[in-house]
């Protein structure tokens, strides 16, 4: 049988969350536990998961913990179009996150079926999108990651999106210009390279600490990047060359 109610640290450990974050969801209405014992200990039970679900796909979709509330706000069963959602994004990653894309597939699957995913395919489902960021956490500190989300707050979803939806055409004219040979001291190369710069400096707004723990993270876990859409080490030090080039 399936276990029907957590508590706080139980729930933490099996969704690859933190207690902290549960607690600070709580703080913000998002999930609030739906009873605590007698000893004030809070108690999560199956519709708690899912809710915390909820808010983990859309924190993946990339709204802000306010938009996430106003999503929420209504009553009715969200689920099924959450998931739907979060499957359309993960279909867009490819390789590196086949495993994500194959059990929200199975959940939507289920659920157009008229069967509810049951809580620990929830469970495990909260883990694999937590284990998704915890390489990007572990190369910036707290006050970054605030500063980051504050960043994205004052930058606004719409044009965060539209960053991230340029990269990948522009990569793809970095490498038809390699694949042509053009001089990496070329205007267009150089163009390509300043526009490449600005894209960067759009997530680290020009904070050093935030530029080199963008760099780390990306020499040191190259076959992920790649394998998320990022660029090869050839197009980047190409870039680099059209940069210095234009200096």
């Amino acid at each position: 049988m399936e276990r029907t109610e957590w508590k706080v640290g139980e729930l933490a450990r099996q969704t690859g969350l933190t207690v902290r974050t549960l607690h600070h969801w709580e703080e913000r209405g998002l999930v609030v536990p739906s009873r605590r014992t007698a000893a004030g200990h809070r108690l999560y039970d199956d519709r708690d998961v899912r809710r915390v679900y909820e808010v983990v796909a859309l924190r993946e979709l990339g709204l802000s913990l306010e938009a996430v509330a106003e999503v929420l706000a209504p009553e009715g069963d969200r689920l099924e179009g959450i998931l739907s959602a979060h499957l359309s994004q993960v279909e867009a990653r490819l390789t590196a996150l086949r495993d994500l894309r194959t059990t929200l597939a199975a959940l939507v699957a289920g659920l157009r079926s008229a069967r509810a995913p049951g809580t620990s395919d929830l469970m495990g489902l909260i883990d694999e999108v937590s284990k998704m960021t915890e390489t990007f956490n572990n190369y910036f500190t707290d006050e970054q990651l605030a500063a980051l989300e504050a960043r994205r707050e004052e930058l606004g979803e719409d044009t965060i999106r539209a960053t991230e939806q340029e990269w990948p055409g522009l990569i793809a004219a970095v490498q038809s210009e390699m694949d042509a040979g053009t001089d990496p001291a070329s205007p267009r190369v150089r163009a390509l390279a300043t526009r490449w710069a600005e894209l960067l400096e759009a997530f680290h707004g020009g904070d050093p600490g935030l530029r080199e723990g963008l760099y780390r993270l990306r020499d040191e876990n190259a076959e992920e990047v790649l394998s998320r859409g990022g660029p090869t080490d050839e197009q980047i030090d190409y870039i680099r060359r059209a940069g210095a080039a234009g200096v």
